[in-house]
């Protein structure tokens, strides 16, 4: 069988120029424009010119939600999206529609993505070789807050940033980049920088709090973990009867913002109104999360723009920066100190293990050691562990994404399996993989940021959240105790079924 052959390679050039006469052809201002998987194939065909002419497939630009664009006539029909979204995330927001020449890949009834059932989780970002799907960019509004004098701008970047971020750059080799990260978003114009691992360590303070005391009362069980805000509005349409098991801890993102615009507002002495507040997560559902009304106080919202890893480079870009040639630098007090237990967040299984020595140190008093919870770590989709703290055995889950977490879920319903905590994430492998992050030829790229987490981990002096000196004072001067009435104020929320008004 000669698969390089004359006729072969007209074969493949033919369907290319087809697939370019049918696609809008403004390939230099797309957003995959050089990275683009249908600009490698003709170039590796060697399509030069486009020789059909005629009527082209028609279709809306859909920019309902907050999260995704939609750009159809980009699409080349591969059903890439269609799959992910069905098969691995179970969601099944999209998928082909009409015949012939008219097939489009559409929600049903041809309406707007954010009237479905769509997580946001931009898994279908990912998958999509056009930029038919992308992320809805905040970079405009951010580059305005930051010529604003009379803003001040604050950034925060999640634990996976540091792990991702350099591989739009060609920074290879480096585990850790949050030094660079901070150089760089301080020269975009950043009056302070702060590290999302420190609101992790919160998050496991908070969340360990309620696991050990609806240990203490004997349930309701299990504790669904509440971080990834794909996987909570996937409970809220897909398994409402589970809302009161999803822990009302806010997540890492929404804590920081909501301490960002009390706690710190009140430090610097200025009017909440005057900080804007942006988030640089590896995840497309961030943005929705961010426009959430329950993360509002007094119209005020907690984070006032998400970008993803890919904008965040984009305006490092813009800036003219290397971020290899800058120094590194240090995040800003009192928000800018971590363990690695906030730091491996950004791996699936890294939520429970980070819970898991937390609770240690809560149920005995004492520190955990060098726990590491191996069963917990890698990129299986359901992972399950059970550990024995002080006598008391605690059955722990963990998967990554929707379709596994739902398959989970009916396990529970059906009495077929019994846990006490879960940790779920909607993105496979985690926010390592979350729909935000760099594009990447690498099959081996998300393992290889898992192992970058676990060895700042296994590296670090501080492993447990419980341990972070800063925590600990922000309890002491300002919150009280886990658990307590301010906290829950600031830091926690409730959530409500949903449902989609099409396709549901």
């Amino acid at each position: 069988v000669r698969t390089n052959s004359p006729r072969v390679r007209r074969a493949r050039r033919t369907v290319l120029q087809l697939l370019l006469a049918n696609h809008e052809q403004e390939c230099a201002s797309c957003i995959r424009n050089g990275n683009c998987e249908l600009q490698k194939l003709a170039r590796e065909a060697g399509v030069r010119e486009v020789p059909y002419t005629g009527e082209r497939r028609r279709a809306n630009k859909d920019v309902s939600s907050p999260s995704i664009v939609r750009e159809p006539e980009k699409c080349i029909l591969c059903g890439r999206c269609v799959r992910v979204c069905e098969e691995i995330q179970a969601v099944g927001a999209i998928d082909f529609t009409r015949r012939g020449f008219s097939t489009l890949v559409l929600p049903a009834f041809d309406d707007g993505l954010n009237v479905t059932e769509c997580v946001n989780c931009g898994q279908c970002v990912m998958a999509c070789p056009t930029g038919a799907l992308h992320e809805r960019t905040s970079i405009a509004e951010v580059w305005r807050a930051i010529e604003d004098p009379e803003k001040v701008v604050v950034f925060q970047h999640a634990p996976a940033i540091s792990v991702s971020i350099g591989e739009e750059f060609g920074i290879m080799g480096r585990s850790d980049l949050t030094g660079l990260i901070a150089a760089a978003f301080r020269r975009l114009g950043a009056d302070y920088v702060f590290d999302t691992s420190f609101s992790a360590d919160l998050t496991i303070m908070e969340e360990t709090h309620e696991l050990v005391e609806r240990i203490k009362a004997g349930g309701p069980f299990p504790l669904f973990t509440s971080c990834s805000p794909g996987w909570v509005k996937f409970v809220e349409h897909k398994f409402p009867e589970f809302l009161p098991n999803v822990s009302s801890c806010k997540s890492p993102q929404q804590m920081m913002g909501a301490l960002v615009k009390t706690f710190f507002a009140k430090r610097l002495g200025v009017e909440p109104s005057r900080i804007y507040s942006v988030s640089v997560m590896p995840c497309t559902a961030k943005k929705f999360e961010a426009a959430r009304p329950e993360f509002s106080r007094g119209g005020l919202y907690d984070i006032d723009a998400v970008l993803t890893t890919r904008e965040a480079a984009q305006m490092i870009r813009e800036a003219g920066l290397d971020p290899a040639a800058l120094p590194s630098e240090e995040c800003d007090d009192p928000f800018g100190k971590r363990t690695s237990a906030g730091k491996i967040f950004g791996a699936t299984g890294g939520v429970a293990e980070a819970a898991l020595r937390t609770a240690h140190w809560m149920v005995t008093g004492k520190p955990a050691g060098k726990l590491e919870v191996g069963a917990v770590r890698g990129l299986e989709g359901v992972k399950t562990f059970t550990a024995t703290i002080d006598g008391l055995e605690v059955k722990t889950a963990v998967a990554s994404g929707l379709a596994n977490a739902a398959r989970l879920l009916k396990r529970i319903k059906a009495g077929e399996a019994f846990f006490h905590f879960v940790e779920v994430m909607a993105c496979p492998g985690g926010c390592i993989a979350g729909g935000g992050q760099p594009y990447s030829d690498d099959p081996e790229a998300v393992k290889k940021r898992m192992n970058a987490l676990y060895n700042i981990d296994g590296h670090s002096t501080l492993r447990q959240s419980h341990e972070n000196p800063e925590v600990q004072r922000l309890y002491a001067e300002f919150l009280g105790e886990p658990g307590g009435e301010l906290p829950h104020e600031l830091l926690h929320t409730t959530y409500t079924p949903r449902r989609a008004t099409v396709g549901a």
